[in-house]
């Protein structure tokens, strides 16, 4: 009676553990992609690139000059003309919706980015290395040295995350 009661609560706790580590596996890097405040459906987990066109003009309006506002959470491209494309829209809701902005919250991603096994999607992917430029603007804006120091620990942390999922095979 012992011997199977026993059994029973070994075999809840293995149950219970699995489950808590597959769940553990399939958690979000941007929950606030789900949450966007817009209420188009069709910005919900909104993503920028959908085509290499799309990833071109991506590069260029990160080249060209993006600057993401850390209060307003705003999004500026240098470039008017690029800055007033409609394709850009989703670039602008995960600029101003998606993206942490915090210096704990991007460094609660950095963490979750380290646990990360597989590769990420496409969508984080992007999110991340749109983390990273946000970061490095804020490295530029840190008057003392030792917040310009966490946020630069910060984009090396990113910038490591990056690296190992493309070196990932």
């Amino acid at each position: 009676m012992e011997t199977t009661l026993a059994l029973v609560i070994l075999s809840l706790v293995l149950c219970h553990l699995s489950i808590t580590a597959a769940l553990h596996w399939r958690r979000v890097l941007y929950p606030s992609a789900f949450r966007v405040k817009r209420g188009t459906p069709a910005l919900l987990n909104p993503s920028i690139q959908r085509s290499v066109e799309d990833a071109n003009l991506l590069y260029e309006v990160v080249w060209s000059g993006l600057y993401v506002e850390a209060e307003n959470n705003v999004l500026h491209v240098a470039d008017e003309e690029l800055g007033s494309l409609r394709r850009l829209q989703p670039l602008e809701v995960v600029c101003e919706d998606v993206l942490p902005r915090t210096l704990s919250d991007i460094r609660r991603l950095c963490h979750h980015l380290e646990q990360h096994r597989a590769r990420l999607s496409k969508e984080d992917f992007e999110r991340t290395v749109l983390t990273m430029v946000y970061t490095a603007q804020r490295i530029a804006q840190s008057n003392m040295d030792h917040q310009r120091e966490l946020w630069a620990d910060t984009l090396l942390q990113l910038y490591k995350s990056i690296k190992k999922d493309l070196g990932a095979e």
